[in-house]
């Protein structure tokens, strides 16, 4: 199945727009002539993005949406059918993080969480498919992570959701082939964005890791969030199933794909430096 090859006036529905991956992902189809519908909890990060999406002769409409509530995700969906008539590429992107042990983080973490990078995501196919299926056409794109693909220690809570979401992206894609619509599982490797600024902690304080040599590490040596976009829009064009991004996120892909004793030796290791010997 061919995908979108030719995205002007395409209606683009991106969540966590407000920066990071979903910023430039908007100013990416903005860029090919595409009409941005964004979200994000953040009303003041919307607007500035919204302003950038105008410079560029785009259109765009903005909205407040907090994707763990379901209601706010359909009342989304509905306002965009309302606004625009019809959905053609939708990217469920919005995503916090959590670090900590199993056994040290709370579950009340875990469910917030889950609340945002999975139950979000379903959400949001849930609400914008009957649409795509309506009509035979549409792709959709999940930002799951390369740590969808394999499981490093510190943040177990964030991997759960993140395999998660490569589970649903995959079973979905084969779902929804026959009504015309492709499906990407997005997993990037580590990108400068704010999910570490803006995450929930639950570390030991004789961890190495802390919150500020995280944002310092992420500062100097993540990936940019425009190669993401990048991406993405050539998953869109291509219909890509799922995507790696960076060399990070396929050199551990491609160790667990060839050796699982390796890859369990290289988190071994990542868990000892991290947390020391127990």
């Amino acid at each position: 199945m061919p995908g979108i090859k030719d995205l002007r006036n395409k209606i683009t529905i991106i969540t966590g727009a407000g920066s990071g991956i979903g910023r430039s992902t908007a100013l990416a189809f903005a860029r090919k002539g595409a009409d941005l519908v964004i979200a994000d909890l953040s009303e003041e990060r919307l607007a500035e993005v919204a302003r950038e999406i105008e410079v560029l002769g785009a259109r765009v409409l903005t909205r407040q949406v907090d994707v763990s509530k379901r209601e706010e995700v359909d009342a989304f969906a509905k306002f965009v059918h309302r606004e625009r008539g019809r959905v053609d590429i939708l990217h469920n992107n919005a995503g916090v993080n959590l670090s900590g042990t199993v056994a040290e983080s709370s579950i009340e973490n875990w469910e917030w969480i889950f609340g945002i990078n999975f139950w979000g995501v379903l959400y949001g196919v849930k609400a914008f498919l009957p649409y795509m299926i309506e009509r035979r056409y549409g792709h959709i794109v999940n930002t799951a992570s390369m740590f969808g693909l394999c499981a490093p220690p510190a943040t177990p809570a964030y991997n759960a959701t993140k395999f998660a979401v490569v589970g649903l992206g995959e079973g979905l894609r084969a779902e929804v082939r026959k009504y015309n619509i492709g499906v990407t599982t997005l997993c990037p490797g580590i990108v400068n964005t704010r999910i570490v600024a803006d995450s929930r902690m639950e570390i030991k304080d004789n961890s190495i890791v802390t919150r500020d040599n995280l944002v310092q590490f992420y500062e100097k040596f993540a990936l940019k969030p425009e190669c993401v976009a990048n991406a993405v829009v050539k998953a869109v064009r291509h219909n890509k199933s799922v995507v790696p991004v960076g060399p990070d996120a396929w050199a551990l892909w491609m160790t667990k794909r060839f050796s699982q004793t390796l890859s369990d030796g290289i988190m071994m290791l990542s868990s000892r430096m991290l947390f020391g010997k127990s």
